[in-house]
């Protein structure tokens, strides 16, 4: 087998590394004193106010008398509380990702009617372009499927004769076919990485314009279509709690900062894209499932507080699983008593769990949940509460609804091109400056030193 000098990196280049290293360390002292929020956040977790917004809030405490006072985490779709809309959805035994798409996108709830239309409008724009899949998803398939989700995005930019009009009408349209587009674009991709690098068999199934986004996937992914209603209709309920989460989070923040630039959808969803392949915002559930798994052969008994409570400590302490002094799943940025979005997927798994006949293994993950806060606050020093978030839970589901790991991420973006796509158009119809926060240089000044005199 020939090397790939392409992705090679020679000892040159590890050499000029060194050198871009050499100079490129900032003195962490300096960030204090010069008051800078490090990832646009103060030292209480507190967000640095960057823009506005009416599309979702992410609410972790209260104020009184001017004191923070954490809560139960609340997050809220256009000013409706995600736990009313799961409730709404799920006690009508419908699916909700294609509803709250719309009260995203337009600020509202439907009407039957014109949640009937929205419904059609996204089935008729589920079709790819004549050939897409031949001419673009089949050649040089990507181990990553973020990657071959981003490719696909910027390609069908080609295939838009009015791709750099950024008035709304035409936004909207390419925001709905994304919406639409999103499974295909994903699971195909899949297939194909599958076939031509695992030597599996490939099979494309057609999407069916009467069925939910959820199902659709399900459809798409598996050899003989089928599923049960209990799997679609967690996914359909993953989808909900993970299509929007606030104006600031790394990669909607990513949305508002390239379209501002005024540049096209295309081009701002694949940046957004490339924000949430990161492991520290979109891969994070991937690493929770791979942790379990390395749990699962090292603690012998599961229902052991105690042999569960060392093992924890153990990776707190860079001694167990990949060693980073992480246990993946708990704590996030903003929640601090509680994830909204975990509270609420924890009473669906429990249900799929059992169909699953690995009620056993949710038990593990409850275990978990309820002692890492106490590892963690005897093993750290934490400023504030510690709790399950939504990817705690998130790559269980996956996992037993038989998602490859390649596509836990794609999962996300399906649902979160929702979002994305009601805040680019929010930013649009606001247009304002360019937004460009302030870098403070600390370079030392230098004299110019000609070629010739340089050592």
């Amino acid at each position: 087998m020939t090397e790939n000098t392409y992705s090679t990196v020679t000892p040159e280049i590890k050499n000029l590394a060194a050198l871009c290293s050499e100079n490129s360390s900032i003195n962490p002292e300096l960030y204090a004193r010069y008051e800078v929020k490090r990832g646009l956040r103060d030292i209480n977790g507190r967000g640095v106010l960057a823009g506005l917004t009416e599309i979702a809030e992410v609410r972790s405490y209260i104020m009184v008398d001017s004191e923070m006072i954490p809560c139960e985490g609340k997050l809220f779709y256009r000013g409706l509380d995600i736990e009313d809309i799961v409730h709404g959805f799920i006690s009508d035994e419908r699916f909700g990702f294609e509803e709250t798409t719309y009260l995203l996108l337009f600020g509202r709830l439907p009407t039957v009617k014109e949640l009937e239309d929205f419904n059609k409008l996204l089935g008729h724009y589920r079709s790819l372009p004549t050939g897409f899949v031949r001419d673009i998803i089949m050649k040089a398939p990507s181990h990553d499927m973020m990657n071959t989700l981003a490719r696909s995005v910027l390609t069908l930019y080609s295939y838009d004769d009015s791709a750099d009009d950024v008035s709304i009408p035409n936004v909207l349209r390419q925001c709905l076919q994304l919406i639409a587009l999103f499974p295909q674009l994903s699971v195909y991709g899949y297939q194909a990485y599958k076939h031509y690098h695992d030597g599996q068999s490939l099979f494309i199934h057609a999407p069916l314009p009467e069925l939910s986004t959820a199902e659709n996937i399900l459809r798409l992914l598996r050899p003989d279509s089928k599923y049960t209603e209990l799997e679609a209709r967690i996914l359909d309920l993953a989808l909900v709690l993970h299509a929007d989460h606030g104006g600031g989070n790394n990669s909607t923040f990513t949305t508002h900062v390239v379209s501002s630039s005024g540049t096209d959808t295309y081009s701002t969803v694949a940046a957004s894209l490339g924000s949430l392949k990161g492991p520290k915002h979109g891969g994070a559930n991937i690493k929770v499932v791979q942790m379990f798994e390395d749990m699962k052969e090292n603690v012998k008994d599961w229902k052991d507080d105690e042999e569960i409570k060392a093992y924890l400590s153990a990776l707190l302490n860079k001694e167990a699983f990949d060693k980073a002094g992480l246990i993946y799943g708990m704590g996030h940025a903003v929640y601090s008593i509680s994830d909204p979005r975990a509270r609420i997927f924890k009473r669906f798994v429990k249900k799929l769990s059992v169909e699953k006949g690995l009620d056993d293994e949710f038990g593990l993950y409850a275990a978990v949940e309820r002692l890492a806060p106490e590892v963690i606050a005897k093993e750290r020093r934490i400023y504030k509460g510690v709790s399950a978030n939504v990817d705690f839970y998130s790559g269980f589901v996956y996992r037993m609804l038989e998602l490859p790991l390649q596509l836990y991420t794609p999962i996300f973006a399906i649902a979160r091109i929702s979002g994305w796509s009601a805040h680019r158009i929010e930013e649009l119809i606001n247009a304002g400056k360019i937004i460009r926060p302030a870098y403070k240089n600390v370079a030392k000044y230098k004299e110019y030193v000609s070629l010739s005199e340089r050592i």
